[in-house]
């Protein structure tokens, strides 16, 4: 407790540290503000059936990462996921288009070229999903016609469909825009943090929910605890997946420049058994809202097919949803992590990997090494992106129950990591210890969306 005291002492001296904090903790309560603040025209008092839909399935995964704004009918009611949906149609178009892949070379210059284009591809997908967004909030309203003032007749009126679309654009985009922010000037990745604050907003209401069923219910205050046990030891294993690595030796050659001597020890490379982090379960989860999308334009006479795919707990959701994890967990990791780049600079500083020949072979024993170890870490977090709906079948609350893996669990997981990762590099920095004994918390950079 007197090293807590004394780390967070440390961190209030550090005068950058601090405003960084203090500025990151302002944008973050701008948000949380704006996530209560409903759409012009709505009456926040009647949104019961809204808010009924917001607390279970689907629409309970998209509301959570809202931080609650969906059911709220708030003007940040889309959050951050059109921007995420935007950022994977462009890294996929990195893989297959060559004006893209040249754009990717060119550093600086061309990152900022492709953020520009994410962000109007972020207007069109918010442009295309606002009108999904307004269709459904009135089918789910329609028992309580003035929820919606500006009536004319049964239907809402032209202009309050146009400002409501203008109105969703612009609240997705000022998150984003509080994402780069944070990013830019404050601590950990403003979107990655954004969504951890959604998700974390929403965990005593479902921690309630859930004691209370339990109470009235099976199971009672034993069956709690038993479910607070469980939930711990997932993190534990999701800190292990977050954090696991294989080493691979590297030996580098004796070199003499000037008067010094370098090489001539054995160093290690560490691979992580998920280099991908979150990024595939996001993924995945973004393409699974897309049966929102579709039947938020018509909510009755939907198809069977998008129903079994809306289903948050059907068979055919999960099994796809595991399906995308595994496949996105090779595609994160092929552009994370490139064997043939790391094979060239262990060449080029005089570096091999003992029993391997330098160059081509050593990039195919990377390229193996790499592949087995993500064909097990992908099945382990497509595990982890089902889990939810495993609990369920146990009569956990749905609320409650998302908590136990999925995108949840391992945003909060390696957005915390992150952040901490940060705080303490600012710390060593200055020559203060470390929020650990060892002075080293293992971030996961690769998870982060980057703004």
């Amino acid at each position: 407790m007197k090293r807590l005291v004394q780390t967070l002492k440390n961190i209030w001296s550090i005068e950058d540290l601090r405003k960084r904090i203090l500025y990151t903790i302002g944008l973050v309560l701008i948000y949380r503000i704006g996530s209560y603040i409903a759409l012009p025209g709505v009456d926040p008092t009647k949104l019961s059936d809204l808010q009924t839909q917001g607390s279970e399935g689907l629409m309970g995964l998209l509301n959570m990462f809202s931080g609650g704004a969906f059911s709220n009918a708030s003007i940040f009611a889309l959050g951050i996921m059109p921007y995420i949906t935007a950022s994977i149609i462009i890294q996929l178009l990195v893989m297959v288009i060559p004006y893209f892949q040249k754009m990717q070379r060119e550093g600086e210059s061309g990152r900022r070229k492709m953020n520009q284009i994410t962000r109007w591809l972020t207007v069109i997908v918010t442009v295309a999903q606002a009108p999904a967004y307004i269709q459904n909030m009135k089918f789910q309203l329609r028992e309580s016609p003035t929820a919606i003032y500006p009536f004319d007749g049964s239907e809402p009126t032209v202009f309050f469909w146009v400002t409501s679309i203008i109105i969703l654009v612009c609240g997705t985009l000022f998150v984003m825009w509080l994402g780069e922010r944070i990013t830019e000037k404050g601590v950990g990745n403003g979107i990655s943090l954004l969504i951890m604050v959604g998700i974390i907003a929403r965990l005593p209401f479902a921690l309630f929910a859930e004691f209370g069923s339990r109470l009235t219910g099976n199971g009672g205050l034993v069956m709690f605890v038993l479910e607070l046990v469980i939930l711990l030891a997932v993190i534990l294993l999701v800190i292990l997946l977050v954090q696991g690595t294989r080493r691979i030796p590297v030996q580098y050659a004796k070199r003499i420049v000037g008067n010094k001597q370098y090489g001539g020890v054995r160093q290690f490379i560490p691979i992580k058994v998920n280099a991908a982090g979150v990024m595939p379960i996001i993924f995945a989860q973004a393409i699974m809202f897309l049966p929102i999308t579709i039947m938020g334009f018509s909510n009755e006479g939907v198809s069977s097919f998008w129903s079994a795919f809306a289903d948050y707990n059907g068979f055919w959701y999960n099994l796809v949803f595991a399906v995308l994890v595994i496949l996105f967990t090779f595609f994160y990791t092929a552009i994370a992590i490139n064997p043939n780049q790391m094979a060239d600079d262990m060449k080029k500083n005089g570096g091999f990997i003992p029993g391997v020949k330098p160059g081509k072979k050593t990039a195919e024993y990377l390229e193996g090494i790499l592949s087995k170890i993500t064909l097990p870490g992908s099945i382990f977090l497509a595990i982890v992106a089902i889990l939810p709906a495993i609990i369920r079948l146990f009569g956990v609350n749905t609320q409650f129950a998302q908590f136990y893996g999925g995108t949840s669990l391992l945003i909060l997981v390696g957005v915390i990591l992150d952040t901490l990762q940060q705080i303490e590099s600012h710390l060593l920095m200055r020559h203060y210890d470390g929020l650990t004994k060892t002075g080293r918390i293992k971030g996961r950079t690769s998870m982060s969306v980057q703004a």
